[in-house]
């Protein structure tokens, strides 16, 4: 998942991947049964005890992979909650009771803040890792009843709870910043839907100074909005259109970034259904599908992937392993591959570059055809990826000045190959091949 070390073949032997989310427990776990969470691999244990009092032992396993990512380069680490820790609840659960509203009362706002602000403090001086956003509202939009820990919010609630965290945070110095707002789905950041609209059009609630939950003056909180891509992806037209509303939405906005932040697939469509794991490259290309649009539609600066590794016969990890506790084996799939085309490649603080060819932006292309991205690095490389989604392999011309560039190396993930390199040269004006059903990126280096 983090290696950006190269085999033999000088073929990557990992995906590079740049940022690392931890989830801050609630704790359900301590309550087993009682939890309301059937599925212990969905209960999470605590560090929470009582107001100042926290046990930072718990969370052993993700604390050692935490360290384990910083160590081998990850450098962006968000910290998110789905519920508050259960001694601060309404219900003294790691869910709702009804789904109607925040299960933590207002009074327990101050005391919620202290414990984000200590546990930032704990895991940079003890664990040594510096978290750069704690999100402390994840998916706020869903009821959360059970079935694992989570908790509801309406937009005046979180913009409640978000004001008294900032002032915590400033006191407190922390350097964290607030990210808001991990909305479930995109639609929930552009428009007033019908069933819980107290929840949705987020954009527009926390940023435009005329509301009344307007927390754009907050001075601890990110300059930009997060959200889920879950329920967007089919038909390719809502693709495309939900995507659209996102650019345009924010160009009232130009100092707002968006970042999407949790995706796998949920879905169950004429195309893919989320049930059964999914190794091969179908699965890959709908993903790949999904970041190429959030990507240069939406205009995303970052692209996160639920989960890292999965347990469950679902279509949810990069990296699955049996469900156990103790022993079992490791299975990648393509789509771990496919995810490197991208983070291998495109490090940190790239930009995007304009890309043009025809019927880029028919819908048709989107769902069928050869999807066109380019990037250019820090370090001044050009990155260009191909999404082929056809049946038979297809010639690229790329319009580029070519003289500025010493090489070009292909990196291809298909059905019978992972991250395959292979060094073109220099480049010249000419033809490109993309193989079928294959995800193919070109690096072009000046140097």
């Amino acid at each position: 998942m983090f290696s950006t070390e190269i085999d033999e073949a000088c073929s990557p032997k990992g995906i590079g991947l740049t940022a690392w989310r931890f989830n801050i427990g609630a704790g359900s776990s301590s309550q087993g049964n009682d939890s309301g969470i059937k599925d212990p691999w969905r209960r999470t244990e605590g560090f929470f005890k009582s107001e100042g009092v926290y046990d930072w032992e718990k969370q052993a396993g993700q604390q050692w992979f935490l360290k384990a990512a910083k160590e081998r380069g990850v450098e962006q680490f968000v910290a998110f909650v789905n519920s508050p820790p259960i001694q601060l609840t309404k219900n003294g659960k790691g869910h709702s009771d009804d789904g109607l509203s925040a299960n933590l009362a207002a009074e327990n706002y101050g005391t919620y803040a202290n414990f984000l602000a200590n546990l930032f403090h704990r895991f940079k001086d003890s664990v040594g890792v510096d978290f750069d956003y704690i999100s402390p509202f994840n998916e706020p939009q869903w009821e959360w009843k059970g079935g694992q820990e989570g908790s509801p919010w309406n937009n005046n609630e979180l913009a409640g709870a978000a004001r008294v965290i900032d002032s915590v945070f400033r006191v407190e110095n922390i350097a964290a910043q607030l990210e808001i707002t991990e909305a479930g789905a995109i639609d929930y950041l552009t428009g007033t839907k019908k069933k819980h609209n107290n929840r949705s059009n987020q954009i527009e609630t926390f940023f435009s100074p005329s509301s009344p939950d307007y927390l754009g003056n907050l001075s601890t909180l990110a300059p930009k909005v997060a959200a889920h891509s879950y329920f967007t992806t089919w038909p390719v037209e809502k693709l495309k259109r939900e995507r659209e509303r996102i650019a345009e939405k924010l160009q009232k906005y130009p100092d707002l970034e968006y970042w999407m932040s949790e995706y796998c697939i949920l879905e169950n469509n004429e195309e893919i259904k989320g049930k059964g794991r999914g190794l091969g490259m179908r699965t890959a290309l709908y993903v790949a599908r999904v970041i190429h649009a959030d990507l240069t539609i939406a205009n995303a600066s970052a692209w996160h992937w639920w989960l890292a590794m999965s347990p469950y016969d679902f279509k949810d990890g990069l990296i699955y392993h049996d469900k156990k506790t103790d022993d079992g084996a490791i299975y990648d799939s393509k789509l771990l591959w496919t995810l490197g085309n991208y983070a291998r490649f495109i490090r940190p603080g790239a930009s995007r570059i304009s890309v043009s060819y025809a019927d880029r932006d028919l819908t048709e292309t989107l769902q069928n055809g050869v999807l066109i991205s380019a990037y250019k690095n820090k370090d001044g490389s050009v990155v260009v990826v191909a999404v082929n989604q056809k049946e038979a392999a297809v010639d690229l011309e790329l319009n580029l000045d070519s003289e500025s560039y010493v090489k070009v190396t292909s990196y291809v993930t298909d059905a019978g190959q992972n991250l395959k390199s292979k060094v073109l040269g220099k480049p010249k004006k000419g033809i490109f091949t993309v193989g079928k059903k294959s995800i193919t990126t070109f690096i072009f280096q000046s140097k």
